[in-house]
């Protein structure tokens, strides 16, 4: 039998008519930097559905990430409607129809779920809610990804975080997981500072737990959540391009998540920067989907 091509095995679309809560969908490329190449990053979402099917006949039984089934004893409301066409280099084209997806997803009242892809697909998808703020980001990653510019390039995978301070809809933003050293300068700490981004150092939720990212998200905000996968420690989240030392460990990322959910309102999560051809045994893989679970059953769970 061929396994199922969905995440988890989800239908494409809900048989009796349902609109969906989420909606999965995958994008491989963004906007490339010139003379870069980001096919690495192209087989991310296929990679993390096929590492979800060991689990596809599961979503009935008892989750313990979770408390309970993935769908809290009711139906299925979660569909994986496959990935936007994109391709490498047409920057503008790519984030055009990553916009128009995420507005799509938006307009039937489901939490839009985008799989990457490098760091750049983020940018038209926190755009897509320009009709839906205001909303809070919160980032997890290594790195602060809050550069103006790179090789000439404004809306590449070291930008996103400094393109979304730029959009009216965004309310504010936590950046969680940062660590070790990356593209950012002091100017660009100086920047995110001056506009008030809360800055929460992997080394600090190691001291205090998620509750040291969770006070400064406002209560009952709508939240949207990226996930670049580095912010992960490289013990359980090898398969990425900038492996740092030190990052978030799984439980403290599930545990955010679900915080986040009871803090809030989770209106959308991306997960960014898997890069299978450095995953070992498919880990990196494993944990993503593991991560995207727990992301449908905090959304599954909200009033």
């Amino acid at each position: 039998m061929t396994a199922s091509p969905f995440f988890l095995g989800l239908p494409a679309s809900l048989a009796d008519g349902r609109n969906p809560r989420a909606v999965i969908f995958g994008a491989s490329h963004g906007s490339t930097y010139p003379g870069k190449d980001s096919t690495g990053y192209a087989t991310a979402a296929d990679a993390i559905r096929a590492a979800s099917q060991a689990d596809a006949g599961l979503v009935e039984h008892w989750d313990f990430d979770l408390g309970g089934p993935l769908f809290d004893g009711r139906p299925i409301c979660c569909v994986d409607s496959g990935d936007v066409p994109t391709v490498m280099h047409d920057n503008a084209g790519n984030r055009a129809k990553i916009e128009a997806k995420t507005r799509e997803i938006l307009a039937m009242g489901a939490v839009p779920i985008l799989l990457g892809g490098d760091d750049s697909v983020p940018i038209p998808f926190l755009a897509g809610f320009a009709d839906q703020g205001p909303i809070w980001i919160v980032q997890i990653d290594a790195h602060m990804d809050w550069r103006d510019e790179l090789h000439g390039e404004r809306y590449g995978y070291s930008n996103p975080m400094r393109r979304a301070s730029e959009m009216a809809h965004v309310a504010g933003m936590v950046q969680v997981g940062m660590r070790g050293v990356g593209s950012a300068r002091p100017a660009e700490i100086e920047a995110a500072r001056q506009y008030g981004s809360r800055i929460v150092t992997a080394r600090e939720v190691h001291a205090e737990g998620v509750e040291a990212a969770l006070r400064h998200v406002p209560e009952g905000a709508r939240i949207v959540i990226t996930l670049d996968c580095d912010g992960l420690d490289p013990a359980v989240m090898p398969g990425v391009a900038a492996r740092t030392p030190g990052g978030l460990t799984y439980m403290q990322v599930i545990d955010l998540i679900a915080g986040l959910g009871k803090r809030g309102r989770i209106a959308g999560f991306d997960l960014v920067e898997l890069y299978p051809p450095a995953d070992i045994e498919g880990l990196s893989a494993l944990t993503a989907a593991r991560l995207l679970v727990n992301v449908i059953g905090a959304i599954v769970r909200q009033a």
